[in-house]
């Protein structure tokens, strides 16, 4: 018998959560935030409980795997990024489970439990990427492999358990770069030997499942900035960017490019201060030591009264790349911080906005009161973490799966990898199957 549970994700982009049952033992993949709910919580609160993430549906409703509660013997945590990791302190003490990740994701939940003042009561287990260990059931012990895969952050994983029917594999997020700017690429070689020994199931990334590309390395991304910031021809004015705190391969190269252009680089925000510090202790991107971090509200309005004065001296790097209230970008738009805009500074977003309608809505806000003072923007500097169409079709194409789950969104997501699996020789509700948040898929 194996059943996989939809938890969470597959309703909604977020709120990622998967459970595989296997005959008496139980697996738990990723148990993560939705995002939007998140930015207005934490406008308002400092702290979070699970009863205030539960009352505005921001964490995973796990009441489809209560009466299997007793079975899980593992939680799994595929990468550091919040819609994947943040509802691990509000949950997994649900389960008397240890909980397993990679040593930068571990650092990040540690982060994130001291934030919230939470002690785990689940064993923390730091696995690097491309091991394969054993988990024990109650019956029999399970090979689970942390197979290395490209994302738009560090330590990131396909997760593979054997089980007696077939190699169940959780594929959640994902790109297929062949030059990363920090970190191996993906591991072909393993994903192509446990295509030999037969994937029963692939549960897989299909955000961008509907755009008829391949996902551009981050080597493009950093070229696409430095050309941006190498070009500049006003150069005594302000320098303010803002990218994904969690893009550890895009904060090295800024640190690299603010050297070049002699200026100091400056973090600002908590959010980049957990992510930064979590990447230094792993010893991820050892040249993030040459900036600075700020995340105290006297620290950041110390440091930007100094930049207002010697714009030409710094390089801003804040949060508030999806205009969320209260990040500093935002902040700074609203004139509420001691930096401000002038005519032909430099606001560059190194990144997408999260297709969700608050995400565009509170964008646009913050727009409209930065083009107010007449900057220079420069919008989608950036290049997506997520594999498009053809990626997507090439994962297929090496694991050969006997079934697919498309995953990481609702069906305006999850349909187009339907349409695109069909290509491949699979049929909808018999061997590729639209699963929503709640569902059970019996194998």
């Amino acid at each position: 018998m194996v059943n996989i549970y939809t938890i969470g994700g597959f309703s909604e982009v977020g709120k990622n959560m998967v459970a595989l049952e296997v005959d008496d033992d139980a697996f738990i993949f990723d148990e993560g935030f939705f995002l939007p709910a998140i930015v207005s919580l934490q406008e308002r609160e400092k702290m979070m409980n699970e009863e205030k993430l539960k009352s505005i549906e921001a964490i995973p409703d796990d009441s489809a795997i209560n009466h299997i509660r007793h079975k899980v013997c593992a939680q799994f945590v595929s990468h550091a990024h919040l819609d994947h990791v943040g509802a691990v302190p509000f949950i997994s003490n649900k389960y008397n489970a240890p909980i397993y990740a990679t040593p930068f994701t571990v650092k990040v939940l540690e982060s994130l439990t001291k934030d919230n003042d939470i002690i785990l009561k689940n064993k923390v287990y730091t696995i690097k990427p491309n091991t394969t260990f054993y988990v024990k059931g109650k019956q029999r012990k399970y090979r689970v492999d942390f197979i290395n895969v490209t994302h738009s952050t560090v330590h990131c994983l396909m997760i593979a358990i054997e089980t007696p029917k077939g190699v169940v594999i959780y594929g959640n997020d994902f790109k297929l770069d062949e030059t990363p700017v920090i970190g191996q690429k993906t591991n072909y070689k393993r994903l192509k030997e446990l295509a030999d020994e037969g994937v029963l199931a692939l549960i897989i990334d299909s955000l961008y499942s509907g755009s008829a590309i391949k996902t551009p390395s981050e080597r493009i991304a950093r070229e696409m900035l430095r050309e941006v910031l190498m070009s500049l021809q006003n150069k005594h004015n302000g320098i303010i960017v803002t990218t994904f705190s969690s893009h550890i391969a895009r904060l090295k190269s800024l640190v690299e490019f603010g050297k070049k252009l002699n200026r100091e680089v400056v973090f600002l925000g908590r959010s980049l201060d957990k992510y930064v510090q979590a990447a230094l202790e792993v010893g991820a991107a050892p040249i993030l030591k040459e900036a600075s971090v700020s995340k105290y509200r006297r620290q950041v309005e110390k440091l930007l009264h100094k930049a207002e004065k010697r714009r030409k001296d710094y390089l801003i790097v804040c949060t508030g790349h999806q205009g969320e209230p209260g990040s500093i970008l935002e902040r700074i738009s609203k004139n509420q911080l001691p930096y401000k805009i002038s005519k032909d500074d430099n606001i560059i977003f190194s990144s997408s906005v999260i297709p969700a309608p608050i995400n565009k809505e509170q964008f646009s806000k913050m727009e409209a009161h930065l083009k107010k003072s007449h900057p220079r923007i420069f919008r989608d500097v950036h290049v997506s973490g997520h594999g498009g169409r053809e990626d997507l079709r090439e994962i297929v194409h090496i694991l050969s799966p006997a079934h697919i789950i498309p995953s990481h969104g609702g069906p305006d997501k999850t349909a187009p990898m339907a349409t695109l699996v069909s290509e491949m020789g699979y049929k909808l509700g018999k061997n590729c199957h639209l699963m929503e948040d709640g569902g059970v898929l019996r194998l």
